[in-house]
């Protein structure tokens, strides 16, 4: 007779994480923990949830659901990106089903419970003479737009360091233009494994070798210092160096800020930011480097731009190029699900078949996703095993290393008296 295994202590669990070694196996196969993090790491912070591009018009929208929460973020008249609970305020029920769409009202299907595109109630049948409609709005999510990139947060006082954080990583996302940017494609990707592994894959390239199309344009040494890179790796390294040093000469001359600022867990919005080279022909994530659309973003002066690269904690990490940029946004869906959701955006003006072709734009990273995608599954088995125990972190993988301390340090905050 088969018994249901106790209740991980989730507290005693995260009091005994161990700095330098990846987490305990309930972290990434337990409901209870699962829930934690809904509550207090995706509730609590500020995620990257969409790109302007996705809401070009006055009344579009897009739907996102986190564990129990369902959000609309929508374009309003004045051209404003808001964001509302998507909850009916007369008997709850959910409202827009979709996961994008249009609207000139939000209508509940329910009882035809009517909101504007501002989440005010302009239409309520059959009530009494004393009912207020203004009482009755759609409930609010704070909302945030960041050089073309959409942010929320679901708790009702969000971290304080956002401003700050915008401050600094906005100077070097604004030349790409993104505002004006839209969306090729987008291709939603659900990983069989914990959303922090789909997180803890991302942080390193120790695994790189896993990726021949991307490992054509991008560096292999990325999170190596120079006395770690091994002797194999020593001529791409060299590479690097020079491509890095010519590189920054045209970031000086073009005015782009490209130094990088690593903040991952000595805040609340954990972020690193840098731009460097690609190999190859140093413009693009393609098979030889070179750019996937002709139209380059903002019309810049040269394609050759390397890559600027933003991670943010806890769910996105971004590429900006001269040609194109890619954003990703991580969503837990379940204990051993999660979605990955990747857009390209190019030039407003870029044609498909004239400017771009849509494999050559996205085939290196859809290959690499689904590389990922499988090597996030293959974690998740062996760590539902009994014979698992968490293992150390090398050098490369500090960012690993930063990631779950982040994690660990917000689960300590929510969990403390």
């Amino acid at each position: 007779m088969s018994t249901l295994a106790p209740a991980p202590d989730v507290s005693a669990l995260v009091a005994r994480r161990a700095a330098g070694r990846s987490l305990e196996a309930p972290f990434y196969t337990g409901r209870e923990v699962f829930d934690l993090d809904i509550e207090a790491v995706f509730a609590r912070s500020w995620l990257f949830v969409a790109a302007e591009a996705e809401l070009p018009e006055p009344g579009d929208y897009v739907t996102v659901t986190l564990g129990p929460y369902s959000v609309i973020l929508l374009r309003d008249d004045d051209e404003e990106v808001r964001a509302f609970h998507n909850v009916c305020r007369h008997r709850g029920a959910r409202i827009l089903n979709d996961e994008r769409g249009s609207v000139g009202n939000i209508v509940c299907g329910y009882h035809r419970w009517t909101y504007g595109v501002d989440g005010r109630l302009l239409h309520a049948e059959s009530q009494p003479a004393e009912f207020d409609p203004s009482c009755f709005g759609l409930r609010t999510v704070h909302a945030r737009t960041l050089a073309g990139l959409v942010f929320i947060c679901l708790t009702e006082r969000p971290p304080a360091d956002f401003d700050e954080v915008a401050a600094r990583i906005e100077p070097y996302i604004a030349p790409h233009d993104l505002r004006r940017a839209k969306v090729a494609t987008q291709i939603d990707l659900v990983e069989n494994g914990n959303w922090k592994l789909t997180m803890e894959n991302n942080r390193e390239c120790y695994h790189c070798g896993g990726h021949p199309e991307l490992q054509c344009s991008l560096f292999p040494v990325y999170g190596y210092a120079e006395q770690d890179v091994p002797p194999v790796l020593r001529p791409a390294y060299d590479r690097y160096l020079q491509a890095d040093a010519e590189s920054r000469t045209t970031y000086e001359s073009l005015g782009l800020p490209y130094e990088a600022i690593e903040e991952l867990d000595t805040r609340t919005t954990g972020f690193r930011i840098q731009r460097e080279p690609l190999d190859g022909a140093g413009e693009s994530f393609t098979e030889d480097g070179t750019a996937a659309c002709k139209r380059l973003l903002n019309d810049f002066p040269t394609p050759r731009l390397g890559r600027l690269s933003l991670h943010m904690q806890p769910n996105a990490w971004f590429h900006f190029l001269s040609d194109h940029a890619i954003t990703f946004s991580v969503i837990p869906l379940a204990p051993d699900r999660t979605l990955v959701r990747t857009t390209w955006l190019v030039h407003p003006d870029a044609v498909e078949g004239v400017d771009y072709d849509l494999d050559g734009l996205t085939r290196v990273w859809t290959a690499t996703n689904d590389q990922d995608a499988l090597l996030v599954a293959r974690a998740q088995q062996g760590i539902a095993s009994p014979a698992y125990l968490p293992g150390p972190y090398g050098p490369t993988e500090y960012q690993v290393e930063a990631f779950v301390n982040w994690y660990a340090t917000r689960l300590k905050a929510h969990l403390a008296p």
